[in-house]
């Protein structure tokens, strides 16, 4: 008996010191760029989020006021999921000043996180050791958990908890006759986080179904009160936390994106010959982003495999099918309109998992065959020369994403340097992580669309800069950059140019300049008007 305990004791120490080193080689790989500015991919989600946490520390330290930079003076409330990385960050900064190494930091480590719970994860769903650490390894190199692992965005925590709390609850429905009420206060609990982290989890409620309803079919004790309980509990805080930042926001991102694009979508693909095939056409190429950009190829390959020849062999097959449908389901009502790779983040668990058990059928089955011993250090060899291979792949899929202007960088850090600190601006581009370096409170515009009225009104608020980065854009709008002529410019020789919009400061013989461009505009000569003035130039 002693010897038995001390083989088993070797063998988890082995498996635990494998898994270890499969999650340094998840730490090394979410390292590169971790002191880039978040400037990178995605700029305008890691701005957001990066706003918003410094925001927490320097204004009002409560995670149910999330605050942007733009929309004039503060406060910008903004509707958007419990920010669960910003408040973490803020209280971070409150000690060690603001750094947005920590955002990318508390993604790293949600990251880890999850490759860890999938180790656990894939050896009791396949009763494999093996199936638990290639489970967690694929992870670890899939390309989109690579890069989205680091940047600072709400998702990686999202699937963290997601994922942990389908182990939580599968174990539960699978292995135990009854459900203990305080494990399942545990699962209910990892639920409600992964919900509010972002509510796309919702998704998870289809492995759920699946489980009770497999739960059911062998004829098993359910408790309907308390499962129900359980998929209750954290859809009701969700709707609360929803209902009352929606109140006091002024930005209604998640709700307007859904009630103005995709639910329309979806009512033209559901009823209507033509919206259906662009909804089919979309998703198919959203599922080629995903196979591509987010699990990489091989993984894509070893996943469909998983399902094909392992995952009835799962202790729950439900549990896996359900994920996928669920999946699927959000791919296509939501993805196929915001075609963003990263949403699609929440089905890169379920791929490591059956992609995890292939390999692990496979390396078990080259271990225990006959087959000489050289042929099995071979063919390990083999297998170490392919891992290989993927990571190389994986690095070079998601490389693009790490780039980021560098000049826009040292331009945004010069403006900070050099506006006075509490100025309120309007800056002509759409990119709030450009907003950020600024520093500054205010509007972010688009120059073509902004209007001599939209100016006027952000000036009565107080805005006293207009930050013109877009220069081209913004000189074919003719009347917008007929009227800013009134204004001083700070430095003409700037890659930036910015005017000086205080009312105090407006130029002499402005209104009679506009007056005549006017005069020209309803002639229909305001393009000459402004070339025969040397205003307004057009590059070529």
């Amino acid at each position: 008996m002693d010897v038995q305990t001390r083989a088993l004791a070797s063998r988890t120490l082995a498996w635990r010191i494998a898994l270890g080193a499969i999650l340094l080689l998840a730490l090394v790989l979410r390292l590169k760029g971790i002191h880039d500015p978040v400037l990178d991919h995605p700029g305008w989600r890691q701005g957001d989020t990066a706003s918003i946490a410094r925001n927490f520390a320097q204004l009002q330290l409560n995670p149910l006021y999330p605050q942007t930079d733009y929309n004039g003076p503060p406060p910008n409330y903004v509707e958007l999921e419990l920010q669960i990385v910003p408040f973490a960050c803020a209280l971070l900064y409150k000690v060690f000043g603001v750094h947005e190494i920590f955002g990318r930091l508390i993604s790293i480590a949600f990251s880890l996180g999850t490759v860890g719970v999938l180790a656990y994860f894939g050896r009791w769903l396949f009763a494999g050791e093996l199936a638990g650490l290639f489970a967690a390894l694929l992870y670890a190199i899939m390309p989109g958990s690579i890069y989205y692992g680091r940047t600072f965005t709400p998702d990686t925590t999202m699937v963290f908890f997601l994922t942990a709390a389908l182990y939580a609850i599968a174990r539960l429905l699978v292995d135990e006759q009854a459900l203990p009420a305080r494990r399942l206060a545990g699962a209910c609990a990892l639920l409600t986080l992964a919900f509010l982290a972002k509510p796309v989890s919702v998704a998870a409620l289809a492995p759920i179904l699946a489980l009770a309803g497999d739960r059911l079919r062998i004829r098993r004790r359910l408790e309907w009160g308390r499962l129900a309980l359980y998929v209750a509990v954290p859809l009701l805080v969700l709707f609360a936390y929803d209902s009352f930042v929606s109140a006091h926001a002024e930005w209604h991102w998640a709700s307007g994106i859904t009630r103005l694009h995709v639910l329309p979508a979806l009512q033209a693909g559901l009823t209507t010959v033509a919206g259906f095939a662009l909804k089919w056409v979309r998703f198919n190429a959203v599922l080629d982003m995903l196979a591509r950009g987010m699990l990489g190829t091989t993984s894509t390959a070893l996943a469909i495999l998983g399902f094909l020849f392992v995952a009835r062999r799962a202790r729950s097959a439900p549990l896996l099918w359900g994920w996928l449908a669920g999946g699927l389901a959000y791919t296509y009502v939501v993805v196929t309109v915001e075609r963003v790779d990263y949403y699609m983040y929440l089905l890169l668990p379920l791929a490591a998992l059956a992609g995890g058990a292939f390999l692990g059928r496979v390396a078990g089955a080259v271990t225990a065959s006959a087959l000489a011993r050289g042929f099995k250090y071979a063919a390990a060899i083999a297998g170490i020369v392919l891992l290989a291979f993927v990571v190389q792949r994986s690095r070079a899929t998601i490389r693009p994403y790490y780039y980021y202007a560098k000049q826009v960088y040292r331009d945004a850090i010069f403006l900070d340097k050099t506006l006075p600190p509490n100025a309120i601006i309007v800056m002509g581009h759409y990119d709030p992580s450009v907003l950020y370096y600024i520093d500054r409170y205010g509007w972010e515009e688009d120059p073509y669309l902004w209007t001599p009225f939209d100016e006027k009104s952000a000036i009565h608020k107080g805005a006293r800069y207009f930050i013109d980065i877009e220069q081209n854009r913004f000189n074919k709008n003719v009347e917008l950059c007929a009227w800013m002529q009134r204004f001083p410019v700070m430095n003409p020789n700037a890659q930036w140019i910015v005017y000086e919009t205080d009312p105090k400061k407006i130029k002499p013989g402005a209104q009679v300049r506009w007056l005549a461009f006017r005069k020209a505009e309803f002639a229909g000569n305001a393009r000459a008007w402004l070339d025969a003035n040397g205003l307004c130039p057009l590059s070529q």
